[in-house]
């Protein structure tokens, strides 16, 4: 039976789920707005869902370390979100663009060992090398399984690689910082300093004219609902890390499961059809998440500050 040590599996899987039906939603406004404009519906999104933690706050003392390393943190995310969509509007083909950028678990998990000295058994490490195969399968973009002579021939010092590189690495260091924030604040005031630094580049973005506002209503509601979604998943996130949950394992759970939640609810809700590539990811990555979610009495006793 699963103890209060063990909750951050379940905040965990909680983020996937909430990432996984953000993707649905993005992608049906994904060509109608820019990514500035995209970052503006996402910041309205999250901001509606400052109710579900203000009771919380009141509750809470803050920390200015853990407050500034929550901005930080949101900053590294929304650089991450910019230069995937530049990738795509500098000529990378999605195909390419998304297996690599979806990688960023791998930042995730060379910072942790470095710097936060966690340790995985080897359950952990065969959830790890499981989930990097998943995530490339569960992609949705079939070109390197197809054709991968031609995968790997579109690789060189170009615009959109250098993009996909930005953004891999800045997702994760966001993941990683997300940790290093939940060290010193709640997983609430944690997600609120992410809302600030989202809030501060969303206003940046406009007074520069990057936004365009000449989009329609429903897109503006999808695009905040998307923002919500995304927003309640970082939530989430910051509460798996809050539950002693490690930057290694909580990221590839969640980064590994989130295609999952993604692909069945296209199926039910868009009517997409599955590859057999992505069937096989499925079964992966639940493999790779039950390994990962495997601790030892010693490991559920660390803890570690940075």
């Amino acid at each position: 039976m699963m103890n209060k040590k063990n909750n951050w599996i379940f905040f965990s899987i909680a983020a996937a789920l909430c990432w996984g039906v953000w993707g649905v939603v993005a992608k049906l406004i994904s060509e109608d707005v820019n990514p500035y404009t995209n970052h503006f519906l996402f910041t309205i999104g999250m901001l509606a869902t400052l109710p579900v933690i203000l009771r919380k706050l009141k509750k809470q003392t803050v920390n200015q370390k853990g407050m500034l390393w929550g901005l930080l943190s949101g900053l590294f995310a929304v650089i991450g979100n910019i230069a995937v969509f530049k990738a795509f509007t500098t000529g990378g083909l999605a195909a390419i663009v998304i297996p690599v950028t979806n990688l960023y678990p791998l930042v995730t998990i060379g910072f942790a060992l470095l710097v936060f000295k966690e340790k995985l058994n080897r359950f952990n490490i065969g959830g790890v090398l499981l989930a990097i195969p998943a995530v490339v399968l569960l992609s949705g973009q079939s070109l390197l399984f197809e054709d991968p002579g031609r995968f790997f021939q579109n690789f060189g010092l170009t615009p959109w690689l250098l993009y996909s590189m930005v953004a891999l690495f800045f997702w994760g260091i966001f993941s990683a910082t997300q940790k290093t924030t939940t060290n010193h604040v709640s997983a609430e005031w944690a997600y609120t300093a992410f809302i600030v630094s989202s809030v501060i580049l969303a206003v940046l973005f406009t007074v520069t004219g990057d936004v365009d506002f000449s989009f329609s209503r429903q897109t503006c509601w999808l695009g905040a609902l998307a923002g919500a979604l995304n927003g309640l998943g970082v939530l989430c996130s910051f509460a798996a890390y809050r539950a002693e949950g490690k930057a290694s394992q909580v990221t590839t759970i969640a980064g590994a499961l989130q295609p999952v939640f993604t692909i069945v609810l296209a199926i039910i809700f868009l009517a997409e059809s599955i590859s057999y590539a992505e069937t096989t990811g499925i079964g992966i990555a639940i493999a790779a998440a039950l390994l990962l979610s495997y601790q030892t009495k010693t490991q559920s006793d660390e803890s570690h500050v940075f």
